[in-house]
């Protein structure tokens, strides 16, 4: 073997051996090798503008109404019981995603590539939600000044801060699989590294409960673990095609999904029965797996596009801005009309933030980022 070649493979976190050895010794490091960047996957926007659909569908058609939602929506009330799954279906995305977009990124680029992401359309939804509460108090107050300024970082739940929308508890939890995942970004992206950090996550989650260390439960995210890791070996499908051992982490992590499903606060809180919801989110691995296994690749459209743009957007100003609106003026607009005109409006100010808040406000963030990490590795 040349030093050149052994030099690749210490690279790719494979032994310096010949391909026949690394096969023997190792099955994980036999895994093909495909492009870093892989084609964009348009399904998956349209996907995550479903799932935010489905939050969005919880909170509103549940939302402060002068009567019980059922009187005003009927069998649309009774199934967005189940539209805080959403969020589950979420960190199954997620998972998929970040290994996707972190392979062959160090560090830097990673943590870059999620500031960016992030916080612009975030602190204009903190402001916008805190004025909004301020201006039209008729659902409740914003948080004191203090608690709203620590909202624009996104620590608020390290530091035991309420949010100022109850809605950005899921942003913590992703912050900790960033975290997290961020160990395998800073050793190097590989197929055998991801097949571990699955595999110690899985094991790891599942035992926490028993171990009631509150540090330990915290970073884990032991309730969302099966849906990130899941998503994140799909991806590994995906990429490399299926195997025993990636169908066992993620069928795995179905079971143990299914299992914390029966004390999850969205089944105890509203009297859910078990079988519906576990329904639901077998239908989302169901759907992730057909994702893996490329049955949606030639699904393209350009409002898919749009339509992931609004996502995230959406999800941030819908909660408490859209109950204001719905609690103040409920009693001057039939129900239906109000809803859909409420979701109307915060689809058009959610392409509003990514047009002239998200794009331009991301190169600048993204430019002074880069330039922050050149000098700090020049230094």
């Amino acid at each position: 073997m040349t030093i050149q070649a052994a030099r690749q493979q210490e690279l790719s976190g494979v032994p310096a051996a010949s391909a026949d050895q690394q096969a023997t010794a190792d099955p994980l490091a036999a895994a093909p090798s495909e492009p870093a960047h892989p084609p964009r996957l348009l399904f998956l926007d349209g996907l995550r503008l479903l799932a935010a659909l489905l939050v969005v569908a919880h909170h509103l058609v549940r939302g402060p109404w002068d009567v019980r939602p059922e009187e005003h929506f009927g069998m649309l009330a009774t199934l967005s019981k189940y539209g805080w799954l959403g969020v589950n279906l979420f960190f199954l995305i997620s998972g998929f995603v970040i290994c996707m977009s972190s392979w062959g990124r160090g560090l830097g680029r990673f943590a870059v590539s999620r500031i960016v992401r992030l916080f612009p359309a975030y602190w204009l939804g903190v402001i916008l939600t805190t004025g909004v509460l301020a201006m039209w108090p008729v659902l409740r107050g914003p948080l004191p000044p203090p608690e709203s300024l620590v909202n624009l970082t996104m620590l608020q739940s390290g530091l035991g801060v309420t949010d100022q929308d109850w809605s950005y508890w899921s942003l913590g939890t992703e912050l900790r699989f960033y975290l997290l995942f961020a160990i395998v970004v800073w050793l190097g992206v590989t197929y055998r590294r991801v097949v571990y950090f699955c595999a110690l996550w899985t094991v790891v989650a599942a035992f926490s409960s028993s171990w009631h260390e509150g540090l330990l439960d915290n970073l884990i995210v032991a309730d969302s673990a099966p849906y990130f890791v899941a998503g994140t070996a799909l991806y590994l499908v995906h990429r490399f095609g299926p195997n025993l051992l990636l169908w066992g982490l993620v069928g795995a992590n179905w079971v143990i999904a299914l299992y914390r499903l029966e004390k999850y606060p969205g089944v105890v809180t509203l009297h859910l029965n078990w079988w519906p919801v576990a329904a639901v989110v077998t239908l989302f691995w169901a759907v992730m797996i057909a994702v893996a296994l490329g049955a949606f690749r030639r699904v393209s459209g350009r409002w898919l596009v749009t339509a992931g743009a609004l996502t995230y957007p959406l999800y941030l100003i819908h909660q408490a801005i859209g109950q204001t609106l719905i609690r103040g003026l409920h009693r001057h607009a039939p129900a239906w009309l109000l809803l859909v005109g409420v979701i109307a409006l915060l689809l058009g100010v959610s392409w509003l933030i990514h047009r002239y808040v998200e794009r331009p406000l991301g190169r600048r963030l993204k430019r002074g980022l880069d330039s922050s990490l050149a000098a700090a590795r020049n230094a």
